[in-house]
């Protein structure tokens, strides 16, 4: 009895620590700094699409953009520290279910737990920068996709491997833009609180940058199935040759540089989170 009540009581005080004000302000912190990260690919895409600068536009090219600034390398602690804060929101979620109803999912918990491991990645590539290895955190997200395609197309059945995950990153891409355009992400904001005016304001920057965040990823699956079918590792996209890649449209600059403001309006999306989102 004394060793279930402990085990309880320890449940229970692991819980109050998961909802308690610490782990929400590291949340808020988390959503801010996803923010910088997706409006700085908006801005390095828009240079490329109308100056084909060779700045890299995804998240190694934000790292190396902030850390050219004053004070850059103590502007990537400070980014790196809040990332981690995501990364322990989203292990409480995985632990003890996200906020509402229908939180504690067993779905909605496996998802929250993949969603920690990205964002400790993250965290330890930003920080693993501000440390000194910056190879750590600015690589090119084009060549370690092909290097990561290239070694699962040489294991028994890679290719079939690499086009499940491509398959994967394409549906998770068209489920980030449905959901986009269908507004769910308003179930998970404090909507209430907001004036008429700012709740317009925010659902109109997370239904474009949602839904252009959601095309970059189907494109880059697309890309990945084309890979394993062709059997050739060039095929996959990282997001920087992903981004390029709208440019060569018909459409030329002009689609690119409408996807570059989507995903700058979505790091103003992920900063409304950081002020308004349920934790």
């Amino acid at each position: 009895m004394a060793t279930g009540s402990a085990t309880a009581d320890g449940r229970a005080r692991a819980r109050r620590a998961a909802n308690s004000r610490a782990v929400a302000v590291a949340a808020r912190a988390g959503f801010a700094a996803r923010g910088v990260i997706y409006a700085l690919i908006g801005v390095l895409s828009l240079r490329i699409a109308f100056s084909g600068g060779g700045e890299q536009a995804d998240r190694g090219g934000a790292i190396a953009e902030i850390a050219q600034k004053p004070f850059g390398t103590v502007l990537l602690w400070l980014l790196g520290i809040a990332l981690a804060g995501m990364a322990l929101w989203r292990l409480s979620e995985a632990a003890f279910g996200q906020a509402g109803p229908d939180g504690d999912k067993p779905g909605k918990r496996a998802m929250a737990a993949g969603r920690c491991v990205f964002y400790g990645f993250v965290t330890y590539s930003v920080l693993s920068y501000a440390a000194g290895d910056e190879s750590s955190g600015s690589g090119s997200s084009d060549r370690n996709s092909q290097d990561v395609t290239a070694k699962a197309l040489d294991w028994p059945g890679g290719q079939w491997i690499v086009g499940v995950a491509g398959a994967a990153v394409t549906a998770a891409g068209v489920w980030i833009a449905v959901r986009a355009v269908m507004r769910k992400f308003e179930k998970h904001l404090k909507m209430s609180e907001m004036s008429e005016k700012v709740r317009k304001v925010v659902s109109f920057f997370g239904v474009f940058g949602g839904t252009a965040r959601g095309v970059v990823f189907a494109t880059a699956g697309g890309f990945a199935i084309a890979a394993a079918v062709q059997h050739e590792p060039g095929r996959a996209k990282g997001t920087d040759d992903t981004l390029r890649t709208f440019a060569g449209t018909p459409a030329g600059p002009w689609l690119l540089a409408l996807i570059a403001v989507g995903l700058m309006a979505f790091g103003v999306f992920s900063w409304a989170n950081a002020r308004w989102r349920k934790v």
